[in-house]
């Protein structure tokens, strides 16, 4: 069942992104743009619990 609705969703990611390709891919570039900032602010809390401040 769990294969069924993974191939499901593959399909209906491919459907939206053939369909619509703007919308699908301003929705990539903001979540690669949250994935950026999770990974930027992680090292900002590195550098300054390095620094001590």
């Amino acid at each position: 069942m769990k294969k069924v609705l993974g191939w499901l969703l593959v399909f209906l990611l491919v459907f939206w992104i053939g369909t619509n390709p703007g919308p699908a891919a301003e929705v990539a570039r903001s979540i690669g743009d949250g994935i950026g900032d999770i990974f930027s602010n992680i090292g900002t809390f590195f550098v300054e619990l390095a620094n001590g401040d």
